[in-house]
């Protein structure tokens, strides 16, 4: 089935405490077989790579019941019910939910220090995401839009400018010995190479570069690898970096596989992710740090 999202889960949680205290881990994993989780499912992991989703809206879910009263930390990673939690599992609620929980003073205290509403939760996560999963898509949503815009730029871009963004987004990378190592060949006569970058500084081992401007559409077959290939051996290079504002076609890929020389593919949605992170043709506009409590501290 798929996994619930965290307003489904609190009556669970909380009648996961019924008995006493509870490790919230341990709760993660009952729930997890409650639900008749797949192996997929289970291990769905959350865009920030440090936890599954379901245990996130587990985690969630025990947030709201405890901002509403309904729940109390004990100790690291554990809980228990309060009183109130007590009468309201006693009563045998058919669903708790966000507006469930509006009838208890705690909640409406803690959404008022929020600054939010209900209402307007709902209008930004219409399907009942948790504040983690809200911030990761708006990210991956803004990610994506750059990542296009930057893809745009350098199809627009002059040749010779897409070249050299290449070379020097490969530096900042780390390629060469400094920054000042590589350089922009393509010209008449480069043999099909655009750039080189000196890994050491007599130039002794190279890595040669291809840089292909296309449009989306324009998917880049096995004979260009060939040719490239061709390039790397009149220079008696082994080391080449494609790179691609387009895509590669499964047999140029199986081609780089099995030439000799040691050829990287870049295609255009890998390079934009990698001038993203790297800052090249884009800067951080914003820097947004979400802290969580130490639990450790107060032990």
């Amino acid at each position: 089935m798929p996994i619930p999202d965290f307003q489904k889960l609190m009556k669970p949680v909380l009648a996961s405490a019924a008995n006493g205290e509870r490790a919230i881990s341990d709760v993660v994993d009952e729930l997890t077989e409650e639900f008749e989780l797949t192996p997929e499912e289970r291990n769905e992991i959350l865009p920030s790579g440090k936890q599954t989703r379901f245990a996130n809206r587990v985690h969630w879910a025990r947030s709201y019941l405890k901002q509403a009263g309904l729940l109390a930390n004990t100790k690291r990673g554990h809980f228990a019910l309060t009183e109130t939690g007590k009468k309201v599992l006693a009563s045998s609620p058919k669903h708790i939910d966000k507006t469930f929980l509006t009838q208890f003073p705690e909640y409406l205290e803690f959404k008022s220090r929020s600054g939010t509403t209900d209402k307007e939760e709902v209008a930004a996560a219409p399907n009942q995401q948790t504040p983690d999963e809200v911030l990761n898509a708006a990210f991956s949503e803004i990610t994506s839009a750059l990542a296009e815009d930057l893809l745009s730029k350098l199809r627009e871009a002059d040749p010779a400018f897409f070249e050299d963004v290449i070379v020097r987004l490969l530096l900042k990378m780390g390629y060469g010995y400094d920054m000042q190592a590589g350089r922009v060949i393509g010209q008449a006569g480069d043999d099909g190479v655009d750039g080189v970058i000196n890994l050491d500084r007599l130039g002794v081992d190279q890595v040669y570069v291809q840089a292909k401007r296309y449009a989306a559409h324009n998917v880049i077959g096995s004979g260009a690898l060939r040719d490239f290939y061709g390039a790397l051996g009149m220079k008696d290079v082994t080391k080449g970096i494609f790179v691609t504002t387009s895509t590669f076609s499964p047999s140029a890929v199986q081609t780089a596989e099995k030439l000799g020389a040691r050829i990287v593919l870049v295609d255009g949605p890998q390079l934009a992710r990698l001038m993203i992170a790297h800052e090249v043709g884009c800067r951080v506009k914003r820097t947004y740090e979400i802290a969580e409590v130490d639990e450790s501290f107060f032990e």
